[in-house]
């Protein structure tokens, strides 16, 4: 019960709140803590001069450290936070808040419909480039808002829909855990020469790890259509997630983007470039619309705001159960 309810306050305190850019520029974020102790895995167990299955090795040691360590931070925090009676119940729901990404994630991606409005195309691209890795450059206005569509898609399921999971299913543990998970599946689990072996474990615990969340971020995504557009925008979510998912390159990434397509009857994904390099793939929602401007992107952000509205209810009703 305790869970749930530090669970609701959190997500509400993070939506509310977010990351007060005064406190991160004043202290360092767990998420870059996390971030420096794999850059030391990364320096000692993943040399240039080894075999591919030595690296491989080096990595799935890599991981299992960081899990552990992560999860052994999170169990001693909760006990630690037990014995402090409401202030750790209080400090609990800080930490776990701080974990969730729903304000900053629809921050950023409100701010390139406002770049788009103010500054035009250089001012879109500016705006997409600090959250995507695809090349701006090559990025018209429809080009601009399908990537800011697709990252608020995406990144609705590992930011804010995971870890809340992880949350419900072990607590702190669990958060904490996801999120190291994820932040080296972010520096390490890409296909480079450099990481396809030493990330290999990362990407795939990764995958494994958010394969729950991906598909109940489209159920939410479609819910959020539901309260948005109405019952045909949530069947059109729905119907595309199930026939268009698999088109995405990544085996979770396709749900959430595929109800967004849906939601929004536009298409998205297909091909675009990467640090040069070219990728290729079919558009989800194929007949969707194209010419996309500023305001799909805020439509996106109203979709969404009433699927953490319906997570948030979700966990309610969860809590309400419990008690």
């Amino acid at each position: 019960m305790m869970q749930f309810l530090t669970l609701l306050v959190a997500l509400l305190l993070d939506r509310l709140v977010g990351d007060p850019p005064w406190l991160w520029q004043r202290l360092p974020h767990p998420v870059v803590l996390f971030g420096a102790a794999i850059s030391a895995c990364d320096r000692g167990l993943n040399r240039a001069h080894w075999s591919p299955r030595r690296r491989r090795l080096g990595g799935v040691l890599t991981i299992v450290i960081l899990l552990a360590l992560s999860l052994a931070l999170g169990v001693f925090l909760h006990r630690l936070f037990g014995h402090l009676g409401p202030l750790g119940f209080v400090l609990e729901i800080i930490i776990t808040a701080i974990f969730l990404a729903q304000k900053s994630l629809t921050d950023h991606v409100s701010a390139v419909a406002v770049g788009l409005r103010d500054g035009g195309i250089a001012g879109g691209r500016k705006a997409v480039s600090l959250i995507v890795g695809r090349d701006p450059e090559t990025l018209d206005e429809p080009g601009v808002c399908r990537a800011a569509i697709e990252s608020l898609a995406e990144n609705f399921a590992d930011g804010v829909v995971a870890p809340a999971l992880w949350y419900a299913a072990l607590g702190l543990p669990g958060i904490l855990a996801y999120k190291m998970l994820n932040t080296a599946d972010s520096m390490i689990g890409h296909k480079s020469d450099k990481y396809l072996d030493f990330g290999w474990a990362s990407a795939r615990l990764d995958d494994l790890a958010n394969w729950p969340a991906a598909r109940l971020s489209a159920l939410l995504i479609a819910a959020g259509a539901l309260w948005h557009s109405g019952r045909r925008a949530a069947g059109r979510s729905l119907s595309l997630a199930l026939r268009d998912h698999g088109l995405h390159r990544s085996p979770n990434s396709g749900w959430p983007e595929a109800a967004m397509a849906g939601a929004l009857d536009i298409g998205l994904a297909g091909p675009r470039v990467y640090a040069g390099q070219p990728v290729s793939e079919p558009m989800m929602n194929g007949a969707g619309r194209r010419d996309l401007g500023s305001a799909d992107i805020d439509a996106a952000v109203a979709v969404l705001q009433a699927a953490w509205l319906s997570l948030w209810l979700a966990v309610g009703a969860a809590l309400i159960v419990a008690l």
